[in-house]
């Protein structure tokens, strides 16, 4: 049995049980995918505290909607799927869809910056708060542009829109 089936099967053993009540295989996915859930959150969120919240309220939605997991699906990228929603309907409470075009205005005053760190963290931080969600769950996290529209309340031009922009800038073409 390979690492990827031997994980696969310990993910759906722990998740029978804790869909049970089962604390202990609760504890043992939660420290399993932790990293991997705050570390999404904190790049969607762009803030430590609400990435906290974000990764815990993930955990407590998986249980809460445990009946809904495939067993035969892996269980990380459901769970990024859950946080990623938890953070596109974050950003839309924090800021109502009207300004979400004022806001994802990108510009090169608010992505280059000569003394900045060439790296990626670097550069995605300085996106918009909706660019930067949009270009790396369609780029990373291998979300569709239906996808993200249906998300964000948008339509599929709004979000290739988007990233289009932020490619442009990221590229250094303003």
């Amino acid at each position: 049995m390979d690492q990827d089936t031997a994980q696969a099967e310990l993910d759906r053993r722990d998740f029978k049980l804790a869909a049970s009540g089962d604390r202990g295989a609760f504890a043992a996915i939660y420290l399993r995918y932790v990293g991997q859930v705050y570390t999404l959150c904190l790049r969607l969120a762009r803030d430590r505290h609400h990435a906290e919240d974000l990764a815990q309220e993930t955990f407590l939605r998986a249980l809460r909607a445990a009946h809904t997991f495939r067993l035969d699906a892996p269980l990380g990228p459901w769970l990024k799927r859950i946080a990623a929603n938890l953070a596109i309907d974050w950003q839309r409470t924090r800021w109502p869809m009207a300004q979400l075009d004022d806001e994802d205005t990108v510009t090169p005053s608010n992505v280059i910056d000569a003394h900045a760190a060439l790296d990626l963290q670097t550069l995605l931080s300085r996106l918009p708060l909706h660019a930067r969600t949009v270009l790396w769950l369609s780029l990373v996290e291998g979300w569709t542009h239906a996808e993200l529209a249906e998300r964000f309340c948008r339509s599929e031009s709004w979000s290739k829109s988007i990233q289009s922009r932020a490619l442009k800038l990221l590229r250094g073409n303003p």
